[in-house]
């Protein structure tokens, strides 16, 4: 796929307390529950405060979750809940496996990322699968996303350059590592808001320092 430019932006610097506060005051606006902590360690802390031990989880495929030591905290089974991907990974067949991961599309509790949030209180995510959209969207009650304060841009509009110009960038790289021919974008979800009337339980951690990508 054809990426775009580089950018001179760094969008790998975390943004200042202020505007993590500005951002976070924007989200809760928009029905978001929004705690923030100093450091990844922190918001590690915080996820086993927030999910309550025997609660049934999934987890999207998150560079933040695993430099925060989740992901080895859920490998380990280091962990009161019930992971669904152990579940998954054990499916040896490949139909099968998909079709339990289209389930995990309801999972009790739904963790990942984000690539960009904006300080007027928009969510960005980008996609190459679309696997963690669905929840993220409507089906899953229970959200929980933890966040790099370096993601806050100051608009939308920037949110989805940062996605263009670095966060493809980046997962290409990644990709390009792991011996695939590269990352592909094919979704874009925009949270603007989590709506009462809906019932649901959406969290995001925003972490005082840069962690993931």
């Amino acid at each position: 796929m054809t990426l775009t430019a580089p950018t001179a932006i760094d969008y790998s610097l975390p943004v200042s307390i202020e505007e993590v506060t500005r951002t976070a005051d924007a989200l809760r606006e928009r029905g978001i529950k929004v705690q923030i902590v100093d450091t990844a360690a922190q918001a590690l802390a915080k996820v086993h405060e927030i999910i309550p031990p025997g609660a049934t989880i999934m987890t999207a495929m998150s560079q933040t979750l695993q430099e925060i030591g989740l992901e080895a905290q859920l490998i380990n089974k280091e962990h009161p809940w019930v992971n669904l991907k152990d579940e998954i990974l054990a499916q040896t067949d490949l139909a099968a496996q998909m079709e339990l991961r289209k389930k995990s599309t309801l999972s009790p509790w739904y963790l990942g990322s984000v690539q960009a949030i904006a300080q007027t209180g928009e969510l960005v995510i980008a996609s190459g699968s679309g696997s963690q959209l669905p929840a993220y969207a409507y089906s899953s009650p229970n959200l929980l996303w933890v966040v790099g304060a370096q993601k806050i841009v100051p608009t939308l509009e920037d949110g989805l350059r940062r996605i263009r110009e670095y966060s493809l960038q980046l997962e290409h790289v990644r990709m390009q590592a792991m011996g695939y021919p590269g990352a592909m974008l094919t979704k874009i979800l925009i949270i603007e808001q989590e709506p009462p009337q809906m019932g649901r339980n959406a969290n995001l951690i925003l972490v005082n320092e840069r962690v993931g990508a």
